[in-house]
């Protein structure tokens, strides 16, 4: 069989044709379909793009929430040997034309009208490739003779001829390009990072293999599709390994998704476990008398646990004993009310996560193991994996993957999940290539067990008056665990010392400024608090003193909101665009430097 994974969904579909391939939530009940329904579907949604005039090598692009006409929309449009382009549903219009326009997509799937509307309609003079837009949700009915329904397009496809459709299919180039992830752009317009069907391929088996996820396993989609870590999740995953998966309904129903599915595997950026760590975390630390020493009790019985099992090492008996009760009295209760109570593996990537909210979780009985890359390696670079987990570290790299440490500090990786390069930007292609070896933009070193560890991104690297290197996300990792705190920026570069910018936790705000008797507890003002002012620079003075006189954050700003991707200072995989923070706060930052 070739190695693609169109060849893997089709195999799929037909081995396991009655198997349950994804469930939806419709009128407040999970409603599931057979890989049998979603291979027809995506065939069908192949052969209508070939009845559109879709040619081999062209572009489709996929906008919208995840849901299962998004990968239908992927996989179909590779099932033709084109090219998926997945757009962030957080892009404004300008930067929507800009993907379709780069990538000369002449089809774009969008979830519904209202994006039709809002995000594309607007620039399609910017457009001229554009021939037709497909509505993943036609229940609003669009008069434009551009735009077409989901239900439409596979209508279309079940009467397209199946020998030509073959055909194509057999043309599909296992090292040829099969599909354009945009990077989510932390400085400047995004690059179109192209992935063939070999690497793709790849990447999942030696990954699914690596953590062991097959049949039986749950996962939840809720990150952006746009994304090659989701991609990998939702989409390559279960084909690669038959596991079934839950479409979220959105973002802000996550927490009640997750209780509803109870996930057996689980992918977070940081940002959503450092937003689970903030609401249990206080709730642990309020607690009293018997409770609060039962919980303390079970935090460590697990954290004992999960530190021996990341080294493979057996368990006591008696721990084993201390363990099955930490089950029955704590943990039992506790992880379903997370949405964790069937969690076998908890993973998190795309950005850095603190030490500390780890071993947190360690100690909850939720391990969470770290996996580093990019989009330029199909996502992973190296993971933590169960019986092989280091906490501070990203992992081993994965089994064929080779990682080395140049003369800076830069992470170096050569594999078969390496990127084929740039589109249309050779100069970029060049500067991220040499000799088969892809410059990661990263700062680490690899230990004396081959376990690697990230120190920094090469760009982000504050440098004081003084001529000190410091690394700043180790920093805003430190402040985030201050429990008024949502957010944090550290700056100071060329500076005689560190400041940081603070966004507020609003919930933990709140509870502080009524038991400290503020009435007014409108953010703009608790932000102005005395008070609150005062509580925050005990917490970061207790911090300091675990740092270098260099490090310390002598002054900070707290800001009367928090940072998030609608309003411009995160990423769709929310990491913090640092270019627009600085540039947005300005004023406040040189405030903190009169």
């Amino acid at each position: 069989m070739r190695e693609t994974c169109v060849d893997k969904f089709l195999e799929r579909a037909r081995v396991c044709a009655n198997d349950n391939a994804y469930f939806i939530k419709k009128n407040d009940q999970w409603q599931p379909s057979t890989w049998k329904e979603f291979g027809e579907d995506t065939t069908n949604f192949a052969k209508g793009l070939m009845s559109l005039g879709h040619e081999k090598g062209e572009c489709v692009g996929v906008l919208g929430y995840n849901r299962p006409e998004w990968i239908m929309a992927c996989i179909g449009t590779q099932m033709v040997a084109g090219v998926s382009a997945g757009v962030y549903t957080s892009c404004s219009a300008e930067e929507v034309a800009y993907v379709l326009h780069h990538s000369e997509a002449k089809v774009a799937v969008v979830e519904n009208a209202k994006r039709w509307r809002e995000q594309v309609k607007p620039v399609l003079n910017q457009l001229p490739h554009l021939k037709a837009v497909i509505l993943m949700d036609n229940s609003e009915e669009v008069n434009d003779n551009m735009v077409m329904g989901f239900d439409k397009l596979l209508e279309l496809g079940k009467k397209q001829d199946d020998a030509s459709f073959k055909t194509r299919l057999s043309q599909i180039d296992p090292n040829g390009l099969a599909t354009l992830i945009y990077t989510s752009g932390t400085t400047g317009p995004p690059k179109a990072v192209m992935l063939s069907h070999k690497s793709i391929a790849w990447t999942v088996d030696s990954t699914v293999n690596l953590i062991h996820v097959g049949k039986g396993d749950v996962i939840l989609s809720y990150l952006p599709l746009a994304h090659i870590a989701e991609q990998m999740f939702s989409i390559y995953a279960p084909i690669c390994c038959g596991a079934t998966l839950y479409f979220a309904e959105s973002m802000e129903k996550l927490p009640e998704n997750l209780k509803e599915v109870q996930p057996t595997v689980f992918f977070g950026v940081p940002r959503v476990y450092e937003k689970f760590y903030a609401k249990v975390k206080v709730k642990i630390d309020s607690a009293k008398g018997t409770k609060k020493l039962l919980v303390t009790w079970a935090q460590k019985v697990a954290k004992e646990v999960w530190e021996r099992k990341h080294q493979g090492k057996e368990l006591s008996t008696q721990l084993k004993v201390q363990y099955a009760m930490t089950q029955k009295l704590i943990f039992s209760k506790l992880k379903p009310l997370l949405g964790l109570g069937r969690a076998r593996i908890c993973i998190t990537g795309a950005a850095p996560i603190s030490n500390d909210i780890l071993n947190f979780f360690m100690g909850l009985d939720v391990p969470i193991y770290e996996v580093y890359g990019q989009s330029e390696d199909c996502g992973p670079t190296s993971i933590n994996i169960p019986g092989a987990a280091k906490v501070g570290s990203v992992g081993k790299p994965l089994p064929g993957v080779k990682v080395k440490i140049a003369d800076d500090g830069e992470i170096l990786v050569k594999g078969p999940n390496v990127f084929m390069g740039y589109m249309k930007d050779e100069k970029a292609t060049n500067e991220a290539m040499n000799d088969g070896w892809l410059f990661s933009g990263d700062i680490g070193h690899l230990d004396q067990d081959g376990y690697l560890k990230i120190t920094d991104r090469k760009k982000d690297i504050l440098i004081t008056a003084g001529g000190k290197n410091i690394a700043p996300q180790n920093l805003e990792g430190m402040l985030k665990q201050i429990p008024l705190v949502s957010l944090a920026v550290v700056v100071g570069d060329r500076k005689k010392y560190l400041s940081a910018l603070l966004t507020p936790n609003e919930e933990n705000l709140a509870e502080a400024a009524k038991k400290m008797g503020i009435e007014d507890r409108s953010i703009s003002n608790m932000v102005k608090q005395e008070q609150i002012l005062l509580k925050l620079k005990e917490e970061i003075d207790k911090m300091n003193k675990k740092l270098a006189p260099v490090e310390q954050i002598k002054k900070f700003d707290f800001l009367p909101r928090d940072f998030s991707v609608e309003t411009g200072e995160l990423t769709p995989t929310m990491k913090i665009k640092r270019k627009v923070v600085n540039e947005r706060y300005s004023k406040n930052i040189a405030n903190l430097y009169q």
